[in-house]
Formats: C-alpha cells, structure tokens, sequence
C-alpha cells in the first residue's frame, strides 16, 4: 500500500503552514511587546537615577554653602549695600577665601610672637643664671675688697656701667605704645645685656676709673 502524498488541499497541511508563518506567531508580538516595554523600563530607570544624583549633588553644594555661611563671621555680618538679601554664591566664596587669608596672616603673626617670647625666655634664663653665680660669690667673699675700693669707686662704676646701658636703651626702645615698648625692652635686654656684652662695659669703665684715679 503505496502513502499517499500530502496535497496543498489537505487542512492539516493548512494548519501547518499557518503556524509555520512568523508574522502569524502569536509569541512573537508578544516578546516585541515585552521588549519594548523593557527598553522603555530601562530607559525611565536611568532617567531617575540621573535625576535623583542630579539632585544628590545640588543638595550637597547647598549644604556646603550653608556650612560656610554658618562658620564663617563675616557672612554672618549684615551688608548694608545688598540689604536683607540672601548672599549670593559668588559672595561666600570671596569672603571664604577674605577669612581664610586674614587667618594665615593671624597665624603668621602668632608664630613671630612666640618666637620673640621663647627669645625673651632664653635672655631671661641666661641674666637668672649670670646673677645667680653674682650672688653665690658674693656669699662666699661677703667682705672680699671692702678695705681696699671706696663707696666712691664702687659707685663711679656702677654709674659708668648703667650711663652705657641707657645709651643703648635709649637709642632702642621706642615708646609709641606699651606693647611696642615692652618688645623693644627685651630685644634690648637680649641684644645689650647678653655676659660679653656687659663684660666689656665693665672693662671700659674701669679703665676709665684707673685712668682718674691713677
């Protein structure tokens, strides 16, 4: 028995075909559907993480410009020329970097102060010592030369010694404030006053003396 050969005109070859055809799929124009509906989903997740880090980053910047304003005192001080206008960006920058300029200079100037002082310490330390061996010496010799120099001599010397040192004082101290006058004393004390210094006015002025006397 010979199969009889399929015929265009055969329904179930008719089916066949139908299903066969891609535009006829029903699964197809659903899976274009699904797709787009992705891209579209994926396209609107982007929109919103974008303008949600959009928004992220001004809240950010804000915030950075109200800490300023906050910290900084001259954006916290009324200008009169903007009125009660709120302070544009541009103007807390500049008085930002006004503050952070005139705190440089403040630590600066504080560094130079400490310096001086720390100067002023060491001069002081040196003068404590120089009189504490005066006075050691004194109390191991308290009647050493009394016999053989005046009060006279004695004194003469004394004053030898201070008219040089108010030469000196004089020619460096300026008086046009306390503060001024106080700097200049111990610059004068560190600067005239250190042992050599002192020790040559004592041997000028008793040459001086021995030149009188003899």
């Amino acid at each position: 028995m010979t199969e009889r050969g399929a015929s265009p005109e055969d329904p179930w070859v008719k089916v066949e075909y139908a299903y066969s055809d891609n535009s006829l799929d029903p699964d197809d124009e659903d899976s274009d559907y699904h797709r787009e509906s992705y891209k579209e989903s994926y396209k609107d997740r982007r929109r919103r993480a974008h303008t949600q880090a959009e928004q992220k980053r001004r809240d950010a910047i804000k915030r950075g410009y109200d800490d300023l304003q906050t910290i900084v005192p001259t954006c916290q001080q009324q200008d009169f020329s903007i009125g009660s206008q709120k302070l544009s960006k541009a103007i807390v920058l500049q008085k930002t970097i006004d503050y952070i300029q005139f705190l440089h200079k403040e630590k600066k100037k504080q560094e130079e102060e400490v310096s001086t002082l720390r100067k002023d310490v060491m001069a002081l330390k040196i003068m404590k010592v120089n009189y504490e061996q005066i006075v050691k010496a004194h109390q191991d010799n308290p009647h050493e030369g009394e016999d053989q120099v005046s009060d006279q001599v004695k004194f003469n010397v004394f004053q030898g010694i201070m008219d040089s040192l108010f030469q000196s004082f004089n020619a460096s101290i300026s008086m046009a404030s306390f503060q001024e006058l106080s700097a200049c004393v111990f610059s004068w004390i560190e600067e005239h006053c250190k042992p050599q210094t002192l020790r040559e006015i004592v041997i000028s002025v008793l040459h001086q003396l021995k030149n009188q006397l003899y």
